[in-house]
């Protein structure tokens, strides 16, 4: 059935199933980690601490990843991500006794590297299979990749709660390590070879964007996911544990449903915004988005029903966060240099993965000492920073 697509919508195929391998795995394993490591007694922050490495080196690969790209091709990084994943699974199969926090740290470590190099692949490759002048169909088809990739996120957050009761955490890594293993030995044979290479060998020194509006976005992108990060990835699922009483499988299926809804709306955002996407109009969605941490905080403050005010904000927050998130990742592949694209692109996500290592430590560290509320309202701060810098962005040039 593929033969008779023309190659770019193949090569879009492929990629976006790998992508979506990838992030399977990537959602079942934190949620495993959160899950597991809480039940043995780690608090918030400790808990937090074992995704540090993962945040810090997804910073790292962002930046490098891009040149790796437009230097070796994206296929290569793409397929170095996923060999990566499996080893990082591999790692988290020792005995018990050996699963300490050093290790897991490291293990996490290698999970951050393989994630980042995936996506960055991922998203680059969009660029280079849609005509400049097709700006439309380039932000539908970041929105499909972005929102499902999410989507699937969330089924992973699901797995995770689900193999955890079932098969217990190293049955549950070793099942997600098969499947990735087989996408992977695939993946190596169809992807087209030499994508996303840059004509002109880049220096090293061109790691770092020159482009005031990459840079800007890239600001952008670093307080927009350091907000959802400082509640959502720590604070969220321990206050639901702990203050609820909610079982791993609840913990699981709630923040499921919510990321795969999230990707849903994700997917459809051409939809809900105008067809010439701008700074005004990506300013105005953040700015409503800002709010909604704070209004959920002020419920919470006020001791409004908690389960029903978390439901609710929550899924508010995540209507107009996945709007956001959808705009924001169209504009950066708008604005990047068709030429070594890996490059902008790499620069942007390592700011996204910078606010997500922000988020990350501050979601424990905030909770453990404030609570679920301050960790809200810090997270409305951040937005409006965000904010601020969409609206200094300059006009798009062809």
């Amino acid at each position: 059935m593929l033969a008779h697509l023309s190659p770019a919508i193949r090569q879009y195929l492929l990629v976006t199933g790998n992508y979506w391998a990838f992030t399977l795995t990537d959602g079942a394993l934190r949620m495993l980690v959160v899950l597991h490591f809480y039940q043995l007694g780690y608090n918030a922050l400790e808990v937090a601490m074992l995704f540090v490495f993962y945040e810090f080196f997804g910073v790292v690969t962002n930046l490098v990843g891009g040149y790796l790209g437009a230097r070796f091709g994206l296929n290569r990084t793409m397929n170095i991500g996923l060999g990566l994943q499996i080893l990082a699974l591999v790692m988290l199969l020792v005995p018990a006794a050996w699963l300490t926090v050093a290790w897991v740290m490291v293990a996490q470590a290698i999970s951050g590297i393989a994630k980042d190099l995936n996506k960055m692949s991922a998203k680059s490759t969009i660029k280079l299979l849609v005509p400049d002048q097709q700006q439309g169909q380039l932000y539908r088809w970041v929105a499909i990749l972005t929102g499902s990739k999410n989507t699937l996120k969330g089924v992973g957050f699901f797995l995770g709660g689900l193999l955890l009761t079932l098969l217990g955490f190293q049955g549950a890594v070793l099942a997600m390590a098969l499947m990735l293993f087989a996408v992977w030995m695939g993946s190596l044979v169809s992807l087209k070879k030499d994508a996303g290479k840059a004509k002109a060998k880049p220096k090293f020194n061109e790691l770092f964007s020159k482009s005031s509006a990459i840079n800007r976005l890239s600001l952008a992108r670093f307080f927009l996911f350091g907000a959802r990060d400082v509640w959502f990835v720590v604070a969220l699922p321990v206050f639901l544990a702990s203050q609820l009483g909610w079982s791993s499988w609840q913990v699981g299926s709630f923040l499921a449903l919510w990321v795969i809804g999230y990707g849903f709306i994700q997917g459809v955002a051409p939809k809900l915004t105008a067809s010439g996407v701008g700074r005004q109009q990506a300013a105005g969605w953040n700015l409503v988005l800002a709010l909604s941490p704070l209004l959920l905080a002020i419920a919470l403050w006020q001791q409004a029903p908690v389960a029903a005010s978390i439901m609710l904000g929550l899924g508010i927050f995540g209507i107009l966060f996945a709007v956001n998130s959808s705009l924001h990742s169209y504009l950066i592949v708008a604005y990047s240099r068709a030429d070594g694209v890996s490059l902008d692109v790499g620069f942007y996500y390592m700011a996204n993965a910078g606010g997500r290592l922000l988020g990350t430590v501050l979601s424990g560290w905030v909770y453990l000492q404030w609570g679920l509320e301050a960790c809200l309202v810090i997270s409305a701060a951040m937005l409006a920073l965000s904010t601020l810098t969409i609206r200094t962005l300059p006009r798009r040039e062809p």
